[in-house]
C-alpha cells in the first residue's frame, strides 16, 4: 500500500477496484506496511486501494504540504480530536469554524460530502475529507453543480426525490446569503415566504416530490443565477478557512495562523458577488399614498387610524393594505435578479480616473478589482399609484429612458406580470427589443413566458396598427395584450383589470439624468410655444379673438375690464 501512517493493521492483498476493496482500518486512517512502499504480497509497481468505514480511498498520492483543503483538514482534524477524541472531522466542527456565519449551510454540505464518500461512521477520515473537497472544488459545470446543491439540500436517500420543502430551503438559503452582504446590511423581507411560495409551487405544480434532474432542468429554464453564488461562497469557505481559524497551540505556526487584519479581510471577500440590485426608496412625504413605501416592503400607517389590537381587519382597511405593498419587495427583486439575464442587474462601473498619472490610480485599480461588490441600482421611473393613471402619465414618466427597464402590472386576482426591455421605449408599429427581452409571470405563480429578442410593442397614436403595449415574439398571438388605455390586461385570451403599474430603470446614474434633461427641455419648450407673437392683422382673425368676444370681453387689451 502507498503511504501511510504507523499504528494502523495491515491489509491484506491490494485491490485493483476501489468499489469492491473493504477494509477494517478505523477513521479513515490506513496502514502502513514495513517498508511503506507495497503491500505485502503485491507485485511490483501495483498500487494498493481500500475503502475504510469512514469513506477514504487510500491511494498513493503526492501531497502538497501547503494545499487549503489539506490544512483546513488537518486542523479540522486536530479540532475533533481536542473536543471529541476522534481523528477525523465531524459535522459540527465542519460547520462551526468553516460556516460561523451559516452553520446550516455547513452541516448540509457535511453531510453531502459524507454522502459521497459511502462513509459508514457519522464522521469523514482526513483523506476523506480531503478527497471530497477537492472533488467538490473541482466541480466547473452549471448544471452539475446546481444539480450537487439540489441533492445537497434533499433528503440524500435511496429515491433521491426532492419535497418543496426541501427547495424552498435551497431558495432560502441564496436569499439569506445574498442579503446578508447587502450593501445596507443584512436585510429582510416580510413577503419572502410569498416569493418563495410562488417559485416552489410553479416547479412542483402540486407534485409532492419530483427527481432532481427535473429540478435541476426547471431552475435553469427559470431562474439560471439564483444558486450560483452559494456556490462561490462554498468555494471561497473551503479554500480560505484554514487562514482564518485561529489554534492557540499553533501560534507559532506561520502556516496556518494570519493576523486579525487578514480574517477581517477574508471575511469581507465572502461577498464575492452581490447581484441583487438597490431599490430606490420612496419619500413618504413626497406624494399621498396612505403611508410611505419602502424598498424592502415596509408600508407607513399614515393614512391607517389606530387600531384597537387584536381587532381583524375590515374589508375596506384589508384592500387598503393590499393597494399600499409595493410591487417590487426586496425578495422579488431579488428573484428577479436571479433569473433576467445579466445586463439588468449588471454591477456599476468605476468612472476612470481624470488624471492616469495620478497617485490614487492603485486605488483605483483596486476599486475595480471589486466591481462585484458595487451593485446596480434600480430607480423608480413611474409608479401609478403616485403618479397617475392613463396612458399619458405612463409615456411621460417612461419615454426617454435610454436603459433596460420593467414594467410591473397589478392585476385583480392577485396576478403580478413583468415585461423587461433591455432597451429604450419608443413607439412604433413595430416588435423591438434586443436579446434579453423577457415576459414573466412572478404571481401567483412564478415562470418564465418567454425569451426572445423583437418580442415588445408599444403604439398609442398610429393609425391602422394595434394600440397597446404587448409582449410576445408571434404578432398574432401575444402573450401579454395591454390596451390603450391601460386598464386592461389580457393573458391566454382572458382579460383582467390592472390595478397599478410601476416602471423601474435599470440603467446607470447617467442614463437617469439624460431622460430627466429631455424632460426639462420638453417643458421650455411647452411654455416657448405658449408665447406667440403675432402682428395686429394676424390676432383679428385668430380663433382665440373670437372666444374672448363671446365671453363679453370686447376690450381684451384693456386689462382692467
Amino acid at each position: 500500500m502507498g503511504n501511510a501512517h504507523s499504528g494502523g493493521k495491515q491489509q491484506g492483498s491490494g485491490s485493483s477496484s476501489p468499489s469492491k476493496a473493504k477494509g477494517n482500518a478505523g477513521a479513515g486512517e490506513p496502514a502502513q506496511a514495513n517498508g511503506g512502499s507495497a503491500v505485502a504480497g503485491a507485485a511490483p509497481g501495483v498500487r494498493g486501494m481500500t475503502r475504510t468505514a469512514s469513506g477514504a480511498d487510500i491511494q498513493d498520492r503526492s501531497q502538497a504540504q501547503f494545499q487549503p483543503v489539506d490544512k483546513l483538514g488537518r486542523i479540522l482534524a486536530k479540532k475533533c480530536e481536542e473536543l471529541h477524541g476522534i481523528h477525523g472531522v465531524t459535522g459540527d466542527v465542519f460547520a462551526r469554524y468553516v460556516f460561523p456565519r451559516y452553520p446550516d449551510l455547513g452541516h448540509k454540505l457535511f453531510r453531502y460530502l459524507r454522502f459521497m464518500s459511502h462513509a459508514k461512521t457519522e464522521h469523514l477520515g482526513l483523506v476523506a475529507f480531503r478527497q471530497q473537497s477537492e472533488k467538490f472544488l473541482a466541480l466547473l459545470d452549471d448544471s452539475v453543480i446546481l444539480e450537487s446543491y439540489v441533492r445537497m439540500f434533499g433528503d440524500l436517500n435511496e429515491s433521491e426525490l426532492i419535497k418543496p420543502e426541501n427547495l424552498k430551503h435551497l431558495l432560502r438559503t441564496c436569499y439569506n446569503l445574498a442579503m446578508a452582504h447587502y450593501s445596507d446590511g443584512p436585510q429582510s423581507c416580510r413577503l419572502l415566504n410569498r416569493t418563495l411560495d410562488s417559485v416552489v409551487q410553479s416547479c412542483f405544480f402540486s407534485k409532492e416530490s419530483l427527481s432532481p434532474g427535473y429540478i435541476c432542468r426547471w431552475l435553469e429554464n427559470n431562474v439560471p443565477r439564483l444558486v450560483p453564488p452559494i456556490h462561490k461562497y462554498c468555494v471561497h469557505a473551503l479554500s480560505t478557512s484554514h487562514r482564518t481559524i485561529i489554534d492557540n497551540s499553533m501560534v507559532s505556526n506561520s502556516e496556518t495562523v494570519v493576523s486579525i487584519s487578514a480574517i477581517n479581510a477574508g471575511e469581507a471577500s465572502y461577498g464575492l458577488e452581490l447581484q441583487t440590485p438597490i431599490l430606490e426608496k420612496t419619500n413618504p412625504f413626497g406624494k399621498e399614498l396612505g403611508g410611505g413605501v419602502g424598498a424592502g416592503g415596509g408600508i407607513g400607517g399614515a393614512s391607517m387610524l389606530p387600531r384597537e389590537p387584536g381587532k381583524p381587519l375590515t374589508a375596506e382597511e384589508r384592500e387598503r393594505l393590499k393597494n399600499q405593498q409595493p410591487l417590487l419587495p426586496l425578495s422579488e427583486a431579488w428573484l428577479l435578479a436571479g433569473s433576467l439575464p445579466p445586463l439588468y442587474s449588471k454591477p456599476q462601473s468605476v468612472p476612470a480616473p481624470i488624471n492616469p498619472n495620478s497617485a490614487n490610480l492603485t486605488s483605483h485599480i483596486f476599486l475595480a478589482k471589486l466591481l462585484s461588490l458595487v451593485p446596480s441600482h434600480w430607480t423608480s421611473l413611474y409608479d401609478s399609484r403616485l403618479d397617475g393613471s392613463g396612458t399619458n402619465r405612463f409615456l411621460h414618466h417612461v419615454l426617454g429612458y435610454r436603459g433596460p427597464n420593467l414594467i410591473l402590472f397589478r392585476c385583480e386576482d392577485d396576478l403580478l406580470f413583468c415585461v423587461a426591455n433591455p432597451n429604450e421605449w419608443r413607439e412604433t408599429h413595430l416588435y423591438i427589443g434586443d436579446e434579453g427581452s423577457c415576459c414573466l409571470q412572478l404571481l401567483p405563480k412564478f415562470q418564465m413566458l418567454e425569451k426572445k429578442p423583437k418580442s415588445l410593442y408599444l403604439n398609442t397614436h398610429i393609425r391602422g396598427y394595434p394600440k397597446g403595449l404587448r409582449a410576445g415574439s408571434d404578432p398574432r398571438k401575444p402573450i401579454l395584450i395591454v390596451d390603450e388605455h391601460f386598464e386592461r390586461l389580457e393573458y391566454r385570451a382572458l382579460q383582467h383589470k390592472i390595478l397599478s403599474i410601476e416602471v423601474w430603470g435599470c440603467g446607470n446614474q447617467q442614463q437617469r439624468d439624460v431622460q430627466l434633461d429631455i424632460k426639462k427641455w420638453q417643458v421650455k419648450e411647452a411654455e416657448r410655444q405658449r408665447t406667440v407673437k403675432m402682428t395686429a392683422a394676424d390676432w383679428m382673425d385668430h380663433p382665440d379673438r373670437y372666444l374672448l368676444e363671446l365671453g363679453g370681453r370686447q376690450n381684451y387689451n384693456n386689462s382692467s375690464t
